[in-house]
């Protein structure tokens, strides 16, 4: 099956030419948007209508912080200041970025109990606020998963697996999941940020796109 390439960018990667990116090859992109309940990307608008601009199908991504508060409350956020989404066939569902912990403990000091529920609040908050079939997709490692979530496999019928891992191939996944519906492979390439495969071809990820509205 053919895979699509993209990249995931936030203010770090500063001014980017999306034209070139376009041009690149790239069909679509993830941004950041939000962080916790207090921090929005500063070029969130600027990325989101630049590869709107040149016909890039996009979406917003929230970095969580389960240590500062609820995960409805998270999501309430990330709704509000660019992660909504509309069943338009070029907006990505929102993902939940949930991983290590740079500046404390590695599971934000919530047990593996606390972390599923925190994740199924986010969750749940957004597609109740939202109507889209799925839930959010969930960006994660399979490291991380197994040692904060005890290897939940409560999430895999209803959130689609953003899986990180630098290889050449994609490794095991988290429990439940039988395949990934993203993979990201690298953290640098011919896209700006990080660098990500969507499992299918492009057919497939305009059908996806649009098959995610609500039932």
């Amino acid at each position: 099956m053919a895979v699509i390439d993209t990249g995931v960018v936030s203010h770090y990667q500063g001014t980017i030419n999306w034209s070139t990116v376009k041009a690149n090859g790239v069909q679509f992109v993830y941004i950041k948007a939000t962080e916790g309940t207090t921090y929005t990307d500063p070029m969130f608008s600027t990325n989101y209508d630049g590869a709107t601009n040149v016909g890039i199908i996009r979406g917003g991504y929230h970095f969580a912080r389960p240590d500062v508060s609820s995960g409805a409350t998270q999501a309430t956020y990330f709704i509000a200041n660019g992660g909504g989404w509309t069943s338009d066939g070029r907006t990505l569902p929102g993902a939940l970025d949930i991983e290590y912990n740079d500046d404390g403990a590695e599971c934000y000091g919530l047990s593996a109990a606390s972390m599923v529920s925190w994740i199924k609040d986010f969750s749940n908050s957004y597609h109740a606020k939202l109507g889209c079939r799925h839930a959010t997709v969930i960006y994660t490692t399979t490291d991380w998963w197994t040692t904060c979530t005890g290897n939940s496999a409560a999430f895999a019928s209803t959130n689609p697996l953003w899986v990180a891992r630098y290889s050449s191939t994609v490794g095991t996944l988290p429990a439940g999941w039988s395949y990934e519906t993203f993979w990201q492979d690298a953290e640098s390439g011919s896209s700006p940020g990080d660098q990500d495969i969507f499992n299918g071809s492009a057919a497939d990820l305009k059908k996806w796109d649009i098959l995610i509205q609500g039932e």
